[in-house]
């Protein structure tokens, strides 16, 4: 724990933003470092709670209470080495995560509940800053050779685990750069690239190989990867977007929104312009979807200059607080707003939207919405309902639908004939295949989730691998028991 009663003494710190007029000026992050005083504060703030939630709010398992009194005691390089015994990449987590565990947070249930994911950020920044965060390259190679389809936080951690047993391991990368959805999903408003590629820096230090423009089971023949290595895992991310199918879906500036996002990174990055049918300059801009994909884009289409911005979401509005249906430790689902939210939108909720509609151009000008409510059965089952007499017609020059994903890509199933569950993903045992050298990790074995559930799951994937190969392992493994008091992403 942190400082005795420190939790009476001390109120909560937050990180201090840059205004918004400010940031969304350019694409930079813009929350400030709150100072390392305020930070020990806060480890200090860290109860003696006897049993802490926190851990089972962390798909990871992270040592929450042990690096929060390492930081409160001013020993930071003991809280990176906790920090680093169960996440591979807090600097990434410590930036992108909803904190499922700051929610099971004891402290909590009477006050605000510890800035864990602040504190996880800046254990990592102290690290980098240190030069405590080096390569650490195995001492001793087993000889055996492992190939990871995917770089996202999923294929990059079963990597990291895997390289550090002693194994050959080969990362495929479809895109240009490494990353995944961490390079090309994630606007650098909220993590700037070289956040990724000095990590990336390390783990090629630490031996192992990437290769990207490579697609696999499309430019790059699958079946003699398969041959050429002693296991292969997939970690190719859920990558079949939800659709919209109502009139006029295939209208222009109809988007969808990991085509927009996507497009945008690249253009910060200076590898492309801006196409015009990417941007929201002076346009009225609907976002379908009220997940973090939906706040990226609203952040996103106000940096670009939207004339409005504008947010539906077919559920209802969430309430302030906790219901008695929604108790603590589990994750809350009341009102929240993103740092997007925060610099400019029109949120709508129980909104259905019904038809696209456009001009000679076949271009869309218009959306028709109709309102609706869910009601209950008999048998406790919601039904969705419209309401009568409620349509509304709403102009609109960019339509974003931020819907989430319902799968992975099924070429790599059909290649390799691999059975699916029935959502739509790989069926695996211990992340291990109908066919025993190939494994599954991430949003392509659980569907779609977040990015510390895929990190948890590469780490785990590496440990039934290694093995799977040696017939015994010292990696580590997480049991999930957190599951339920985890959020699915949106």
């Amino acid at each position: 724990m942190g400082k005795l009663r420190g939790f009476k003494e001390y109120l909560r710190t937050d990180e201090n933003s840059i205004d918004p007029k400010r940031r969304t000026a350019n694409y930079k992050e813009f929350t400030k470092h709150p100072g390392d005083q305020k930070l020990r504060e806060e480890g200090a703030r860290c109860m003696d709670c006897g049993i802490p939630f926190c851990h089972s709010g962390c798909p990871l398992g992270n040592l929450i209470p042990d690096f929060n009194d390492a930081v409160y005691r001013n020993d930071w390089q003991r809280a990176l080495t906790i920090l680093h015994s169960t996440n591979n990449f807090p600097e990434f987590t410590g930036r992108l995560c909803p904190a499922p565990c700051e929610e099971s947070c004891v402290l909590g249930i009477i006050d605000p509940p510890v800035s864990i994911e602040m504190i996880e950020k800046y254990i990592a920044e102290r690290g980098f800053k240190e030069g405590w965060i080096k390569p650490d390259p195995p001492i001793e190679k087993t000889g055996k050779k492992i190939a990871i389809i995917g770089s996202g936080p999923a294929g990059l951690a079963a990597a990291q685990q895997l390289n550090f047993a002693g194994h050959d391991v080969t990362v495929y990368e479809k895109d240009n750069k490494i990353g995944g959805l961490l390079r090309y999903g994630i606007p650098d408003f909220k993590m700037e690239k070289s956040v990724i590629d000095r990590r990336l820096e390390i783990l090629i230090a630490e031996g192992i190989e990437f290769q990207c423009n490579q697609h696999v089971g499309v430019s790059i023949d699958i079946e003699e990867i398969l041959m050429t290595h002693d296991a292969l895992l997939l970690a190719i991310g859920a990558g079949i977007r939800r659709s919209l199918p109502i009139p006029g879906h295939h209208l222009k500036g109809v988007i969808q929104a990991m085509d927009y996002l996507p497009h945008n990174n690249q253009f910060v990055d200076g590898q492309i312009d801006l196409k015009a049918k990417y941007n929201a300059t002076d346009r009225h801009v609907i976002v379908i979807g009220g997940g973090d994909t939906g706040s990226d884009c609203i952040g996103t289409a106000n940096r670009q200059k939207a004339k409005s911005v504008t947010n539906f979401e077919i559920m209802p509005k969430p309430t302030l607080h906790r219901t008695k249906e929604n108790p603590w430790p589990y994750w809350p689902f009341t009102l929240s707003a993103s740092s997007s939210h925060k610099e400019g939108v029109d949120r709508n909720w129980s909104i259905m939207t019904k038809e696209f509609i456009g001009d000679e151009s076949k271009h869309v000008r218009k959306l028709k919405t109709v309102e609706v409510e869910w009601r209950k059965d008999e048998f406790g089952v919601h039904h969705l309902v419209e309401k009568p007499h409620t349509e509304k017609l709403w102009p609109c020059d960019m339509a974003l639908l931020a819907l989430g994903f319902t799968g992975p890509q099924k070429n790599l199933a059909e290649q390799l004939n691999l059975p699916l569950d029935q959502h739509g993903n790989f069926q695996t045992t211990d992340f291990q295949t109908q066919n025993s050298k190939i494994f599954v990790a991430g949003d392509a074995r659980r569907g779609q989730s977040l990015i510390v559930w895929a990190i948890s799951e590469g780490r785990d994937a590496a440990h039934y691998i290694d093995r799977f190969l040696m017939n015994r392992t010292n990696l580590p493994l997480k049991n999930h028991y957190g599951d339920l008091l985890t959020p699915k992403a949106g």
